[in-house]
């Protein structure tokens, strides 16, 4: 071929795939897709999301599906129409969810997961947590208080790819001392949704099989509100180990009333700090963040940032989650 014919070949596709995409000068738009505001972290995360966007000079239109997948990816297609700059995805399915990604990708738009990880699709960028840490954070915990004893595992919903991070983690402490025969595992479900009455029914149905179980992991703080509900039913609140993860505020006053053990606290700031600045450097055309790791996602391995958890606990409340300013004194100890 003429090397010439070549060289306006290579410099037409490079003009296809570029252009549009340098918007330094030009507003950046960017689209928020939620699951849904059913807890109470999902109002912070988009708060602290919102007001990183802004501050990057950016504008955010978010869209809350209502735990709906179907009703998500059909959020995605009018943001998509309207031409927005850049997708960051709180996936209501971690499997349905490559729909969304598939739909952008077909406008060159990119697409972020935020907190959960979408699968088998060519997804652009993945902020979350370590959730194989944050797992191992609270089986490692309750065993430094309880050694010895029967445990129960209350996980997360099954449609979210976090659920299984997080008993991998677990397991991962646990299942030495299981081998050992320290620890006995005598419950062990996940859940259809990360929700207080899914926490008390695998509760109830524990307590009713194992009533002299000394720890349960759930999934997360609502899950451990059911079960603590559970407990109080069974004449045992107060006296069973129970971790939980997100540091909500009713959790961290059960933590102070003694019903709850300990909570894991996520930089939610920080995770939408992360997520912003990455959507805003995608939508500019820029280069992204260096030093991330890779997640596979069943078809790539998906670049990805994760931030540390940390655990909260009766002693270290006003260390941890008060003074990073993420719940107040005053309310917690109300």
């Amino acid at each position: 071929m003429n090397y010439r014919i070549a060289l306006l070949i290579l410099t037409f596709l490079a003009a296809i795939l570029f252009t549009g995409c340098d918007k330094k000068d030009e507003a950046v738009e960017v689209g928020f897709l939620i699951h849904a505001f059913d807890k109470e972290r999902w109002e912070n995360d988009r708060n602290y999301f919102v007001e990183n966007v802004q501050e990057l000079g950016g504008t955010v239109k978010v869209m809350d599906a209502e735990n709906d997948a179907d009703k998500q990816l059909a959020q995605a297609k009018e943001l998509l129409a309207n031409g927005v700059d850049v997708l960051v995805v709180v996936p209501v399915d971690q499997f349905a969810a490559a729909e969304i990604v598939k739909a952008a990708h077909a406008k060159n738009i990119k697409v972020i997961s935020y907190d959960r990880l979408i699968k088998n699709c060519k997804l652009d960028f993945y902020v979350s947590t370590d959730n194989v840490e944050i797992g191992a954070l609270q089986a490692n915990y309750l065993t430094t208080i309880q050694p010895q004893g029967k445990y129960a595992l209350i996980g997360g919903a099954l449609s979210d790819n976090n659920s299984q991070l997080l008993y991998l983690g677990q397991r991962n402490v646990l299942q030495p001392l299981v081998e050992r025969g320290d620890i006995e595992i005598v419950f062990n479900e996940f859940t259809e949704a990360w929700e207080e009455n899914e926490g008390y029914d695998h509760g109830k149905a524990l307590l009713k099989e194992h009533p002299d179980v000394d720890a349960i992991i759930a999934g997360n703080d609502e899950l451990a509100l059911g079960v603590i509900r559970a407990t109080a039913e069974a004449g045992r609140e107060g006296q069973i180990l129970i971790a939980g993860m997100d540091a909500d505020l009713r959790n961290l006053r059960e933590i102070v009333a003694g019903n709850q053990t300990c909570t894991v606290y996520k930089p939610y700031e920080k995770l939408a700090a992360t997520a912003a600045d990455l959507a805003m450097k995608m939508a500019r055309c820029e280069e992204c963040e260096k030093t991330y790791q890779t997640v596979s996602n069943g078809e790539m391995l998906v670049p990805t940032v994760f931030h540390s958890g940390m655990i909260v606990n009766k002693e270290n409340l006003q260390l941890t989650v008060i003074s990073e300013g993420y719940q107040r004194e005053e309310e917690v100890f109300k």
